[in-house]
């Protein structure tokens, strides 16, 4: 599904990002951890030609990401709120890139009764604008609307962050639920160990930009990202 080759990438002479060779398959829930600086966003922003790399490719179900636009109709995203319009209400903003979905008033029904939960009646309805929103409410609509078009492949960097306790529970539980129902490919960055672990079958350490450890299939996972971090 998305395979990354010789991916580099140099700011001022020094090397953010050296990924030799990863590949993560159509369905499997990838997990990204590193502490700060570690080149988790930089990496996240080169799968989705945010910014270009020094040298080297990634391809998504074969498609160059650099000299294509075919891979953006089945690719979901949040990164952070510059992805979002601060000038509209959710409301508008939700309805906008469902229209580039070509999304009917009963697929946006459909979409909201999805995140119902979620949202807790602080996003729909509201007045406000998404730049007026909390950090947290902006989290909540920035990844519900990564998932608008049912995406195959949808990237979150740190979705569990500036969400209140409650909130965590409801998204983790959500993430769930649309992996199983959907067979999305999940690339999720994460500083909370344990939320990445309970979605994830798959974490990868990133460190000084580099793939320190790839963990799969292991109950063990959690116990060996803490004695990692705690070295």
């Amino acid at each position: 599904m998305i395979s990354i080759k010789d991916l580099k990438k140099e700011y001022k002479g020094t090397t953010v990002v050296d990924v030799t060779e990863l590949t993560i398959a159509q369905g499997e829930s990838f997990g990204l951890v590193g502490n700060n600086g570690a080149g988790k966003t930089t990496l996240f922003r080169m799968i989705l030609d945010l910014i270009k790399p020094t040298s080297g490719e990634v391809q998504i179900s074969g498609k160059n990401v650099q000299t294509t636009d075919e891979w953006k109709k089945y690719t979901g995203s949040f990164l952070d709120e510059n992805f979002l319009i601060s000038y509209l209400t959710p409301d508008e903003y939700f309805k906008f890139v469902g229209q580039l979905h070509g999304y009917s008033d009963a697929d946006l029904k459909n979409f909201y009764a999805v995140f119902e939960e979620l949202f807790n009646g602080e996003i729909q309805g509201k007045t406000k604008y998404l730049g007026d929103l909390s950090k947290g409410n902006l989290k909540k609509a920035g990844v519900a609307a990564a998932f608008m078009g049912n995406p195959q492949v949808v990237v979150l960097d740190e979705p569990f962050e500036n969400l209140d306790p409650t909130s965590q529970i409801r998204l983790k539980d959500l993430l769930k639920q649309l992996q199983r129902e959907r067979n999305i490919t999940y690339l999720i960055s994460s500083h909370d160990l344990n939320h990445v672990t309970e979605l994830c079958n798959r974490i990868v350490i990133l460190e000084k930009g580099q793939v320190i450890k790839d963990l799969k299939g292991s109950s063990n996972i959690l116990t060996e990202l803490e004695e990692y971090f705690k070295a």
